[in-house]
């Protein structure tokens, strides 16, 4: 019983200060206030919602694996539901300080007409990253051409979008520019696509043995999908040369161009072993001597 009166007064000094603690006020105006409290719950609420956005890609991803779901559809679901999260986090920090949302929005509404205009083109983005992740038009490990650049996008964000290019460099692209602009996909229907080599031979080559090899050439590369779609053209009968084409398709799209410098390699070896000539471009001058030029005057 002794160490009971003993302890009760010391627990009562320690809630006394703790209640001290949470109610003291690190800034005052007027009549408002920022309590220690105040900042603990704001605190709180973003270790909160950093914790359900967890857990919610992590039953998203798993979902994803179970189902085999595509991976763009499922990172463009959550970050959809992160943004709608965030802002319901932020609306809930700035009511739990003091601040009013609404009297907010109404006291600052010329200041926002005034940033508006001066971030056009910032709102424009995210209204365009709003539209990218809600069409899902383009998403996650996609293949874009934009501005003649292969690109692999690697991220999809509410303002820009990050993309790989072919040489491993990192690309940041505004999501208005992918929105607003001509922009190529190559992995939007399917996971391969039709690509073209030109070449052309020597005039009074046997184009059969010609379309044969190059035929050949293409079906060996292990890059190369469905070989009996492969096919060779005779496609124009140039200044200097038959002019042929090859077509083939590929899954490996990022990498097209190492493929076709294999290709090309193969088709040259082939010829040289044919004895199939690969013409350049040769022009006839013909000179007129200053006699001849006088015995047409005379």
């Amino acid at each position: 019983m002794a160490c009971y009166f003993y302890l009760l007064p010391t627990t009562l000094v320690d809630m006394h200060t703790v209640k001290e603690f949470l109610e003291f006020q690190l800034l005052s105006v007027d009549k408002y206030s920022i309590r220690t409290y105040d900042i603990l719950i704001a605190l709180g609420i973003v270790v909160f919602t950093r914790l359900i956005l967890w857990v919610i890609k992590k039953a998203l991803f798993r979902q994803q694996r179970k189902k085999k779901m595509d991976v763009g559809n499922t990172y463009a679901i959550y970050q959809i539901i992160k943004y709608v999260v965030w802002v319901i986090a932020i609306a809930l920090i700035l009511q739990t300080i003091g601040i009013k949302i609404t009297v907010l929005l109404a006291g600052s509404a010329a200041l926002l007409v005034g940033v508006g205009l001066g971030l056009q083109q910032t709102f424009n983005d995210i209204i365009s990253g709003i539209i990218l992740l809600s069409e899902r038009s383009i998403r996650v490990n996609d293949l874009l051409e934009v501005d003649g650049d292969i690109v692999k996008i690697q991220n999809i964000g509410l303002r820009t979008s990050t993309g790989l290019n072919r040489d491993e460099i990192s690309i940041i692209i505004p999501n208005s520019l992918i929105t607003t602009s001509k922009v190529i996909n190559w992995s939007h229907q399917s996971k391969k696509a039709r690509f073209r080599i030109d070449v052309g031979v020597a005039y009074g080559s046997n184009v059969d043995k010609v379309i044969k090899l190059l035929e050949e050439s293409t079906s060996d590369h292990p890059d190369v999908t469905e070989t009996d779609l492969v096919e060779a053209r005779l496609m124009n009968f140039g200044n200097s040369s038959l002019d042929f084409s090859v077509y083939f398709y590929s899954k490996n799209i990022f990498r097209i161009n190492k493929v076709k410098s294999d290709i090309r390699r193969t088709i040259d070896k082939k010829f040289n072993e044919n004895g199939i000539t690969i013409p350049f471009p040769q022009i006839d001058v013909h000179m007129k001597s200053d006699e001849a030029s006088s015995k047409q005057k005379k």
